[in-house]
């Protein structure tokens, strides 16, 4: 059975940040998750899941990878990001691509999204760490991403052939670019690492939109998945609707 996780930079927003774990726990969620390390304790965070006998699920590290000029930069970002997972005994970071380089075709920049990561993949093996290569659509949210499509992710993952780096398949964003969920999760559920999920329209809690949840996670626990699914959407009542859309988002997947 997977494991479903709050992301708390989307929910409960009217809150401080750390009290934000305690609001989730509230609400029914097994596990939370973050974006980004960079100004945020940690380690409180941990503590403060632990205490409320939560799992941390993940956290992101945002590096440029598609442009060879900052491979430096970008390395150095993962193996950081790596060494925090390390430290609170995490399993999965999620690691985007950054954007598209103009001056570039899209083979030069997906050639260095795998060296980048090539290059960090014994670190990461080392440490018990997988890095999950995130999915984002680019015709709503994040115009100019790089990695929009299953396939490429699929390819780089397949290039750098180690089993620290796998897919973070969003069912949101793939459901905005793609369609065929089901089809397209069990062709490739030994590339996927961890799936987050939204609903279409709105990026809204599951059970407002278009997509059957409860028919795609049954297909993710059937392939034999059973990690993380990373609850990252808005509440579509507002930030003080949060506790309601999140016990809401829980019962469409597991009713």
């Amino acid at each position: 059975m997977v494991t479903l996780s709050a992301c708390i930079e989307m929910l409960f927003t009217d809150m401080p940040f750390i009290d934000r774990i305690d609001a989730a726990a509230a609400a029914g969620a097994p596990a939370v998750e973050f974006w980004g390390a960079d100004g945020k304790d940690v380690s409180a965070i941990f503590r403060r899941a632990e205490a409320l006998g939560l799992r941390v699920g993940t956290f992101a590290c945002g590096v440029p990878l598609t442009d060879p000029a900052k491979g430096e930069r970008a390395e150095a970002g993962m193996r950081q990001a790596i060494a925090t997972a390390a430290e609170h005994g995490l399993r999965d970071v999620i690691v985007t691509t950054g954007n598209r380089v103009p001056e570039l075709v899209p083979a030069e920049q997906e050639a260095s999204v795998v060296r980048g990561l090539r290059a960090v993949a014994a670190t990461a093996e080392a440490a018990h760490v997988r890095l999950n290569l995130e999915i984002l659509n680019t015709l709503v949210d994040h115009k100019g991403y790089f990695l929009d499509r299953t396939e490429t992710a699929v390819r780089i993952v397949e290039a750098v052939a180690s089993d620290a780096v796998k897919v973070l398949y969003d069912i949101y964003h793939v459901q905005i670019m793609e369609g065929n969920l089901i089809a397209t999760i069990r062709a490739n559920i030994g590339h996927i690492g961890y799936f987050h999920a939204a609903d279409v329209p709105g990026r809204f809690e599951p059970g407002t939109g278009e997509i059957n949840y409860r028919n795609v996670i049954a297909a993710i626990e059937d392939a034999g998945y059973d990690g993380f699914v990373g609850l990252e959407f808005r509440p579509k009542g507002g930030a003080g609707r949060s506790g309601d859309a999140l016990r809401s988002a829980i019962a469409a997947i597991r009713t």
